[in-house]
């Protein structure tokens, strides 16, 4: 990406090489991304909403919202197609050669599937050299790194992109794993939607996969916003048995969620076969679909009674 960026940090970047960064892996610390902004070569992206950007972001990181990676509000889990895809990514400047570093708030752990939904989406649009700032931009203030207000607008890139679904499972992968092929289905959401008390306002109905395990997408933090760190996903993978299957769905209501538990077991537990269904229980649900855990009439009546109360 070039960037029409601030006087200071143009002249930054002319001196940096023009090799490309290495990356500290799918995952980089506050220190860890402000030492790749000033050594320069990579690209920044900061996928919060527009004002939140203009409050405060890292400096050079170019204003990519989180919805430019997201579908319509009734099936917000879609993939955007390939036309659509080129756009954003020439439109942010960001090329297959240059690493990217993803920020985003970190205002909760929820919020780190934001930064994980579009890591994947990146990944399979063909940009192989990612990261995400651990914590979001909250862990960034913590660590007292400078805030730029400054606007970044990205000089247009060539990209073309080319979906590769080697990490994308579609509504027929599931049916195939539901006849019997060895697949984990591994619902992201807490119990309470796994078990039908709760559902996406965009569901049909509540309920989840026939057949699906689940592990909440929040047990991969410790304490804060910040993922744990690859050699604790692997260990905690062990511990749930999450690794013996010859394939894994993560899923969710819209790839929210799913996203995480997608990015904690393949990028670093480094688990092979691991898919997301981006568009998870609300585009299952609304293609009529068989589901489990729904329930009857009296039931989801309760279930309503409770939480009002």
């Amino acid at each position: 990406m070039k960037a029409l960026a601030p006087a200071s940090f143009f002249v930054l970047a002319l001196g940096t090489a023009a090799t490309a960064q290495t990356l500290p892996g799918p995952l980089a610390s506050p220190q860890e991304v402000s030492d790749l902004v000033a050594a320069g070569n990579v690209d920044v992206i900061d996928i919060r909403a527009e004002d939140a950007y203009a409050e405060g972001h890292v400096e050079g990181a170019v204003n990519a919202p989180y919805g430019l990676f997201r579908g319509p509000s009734e099936n917000p889990g879609q993939v955007p197609g390939e036309d659509a895809l080129t756009d954003t990514l020439q439109s942010l400047g960001l090329e297959t050669g240059t690493p990217v570093v993803i920020t985003y708030q970190g205002s909760d752990v929820s919020d780190f599937g934001a930064a994980a939904r579009v890591y994947w989406t990146l990944k399979s649009s063909g940009i192989e050299d990612l990261t995400i700032l651990n914590g979001g931009l909250a862990a960034w203030s913590e660590a007292d790194m400078a805030l730029s207000q400054d606007a970044v607008t990205a000089e247009a890139s060539d990209i073309e992109v080319t979906w590769n679904d080697q990490w994308t499972a579609s509504a027929e992968d599931v049916q195939t794993a539901l006849e019997g092929d060895d697949t984990l289905l591994l619902d992201a959401r807490p119990e309470s939607f796994w078990n039908g008390e709760q559902s996406h306002p965009a569901a049909a109905k509540p309920g989840t996969l026939p057949q699906s395990q689940y592990f909440e997408h929040a047990n991969w933090f410790s304490s804060g916003p910040a993922i744990i760190d690859a050699e604790a996903a692997r260990q905690l993978a062990e511990e749930n048995e999450l690794t013996g299957a010859e394939n894994l769905i993560s899923f969710c209501n819209t790839g929210h969620w799913a996203a995480t538990n997608w990015f904690a077991l393949s990028e670093l537990a480094e688990i092979e076969n691991v898919k997301l269904y981006p568009e998870s229980m609300v585009g299952w649900s609304n293609a009529g679909y068989e589901m489990a855990n729904v329930p009857g009439p009296i039931r989801q009546l309760w279930f309503q009674i409770k939480s009002v109360f």
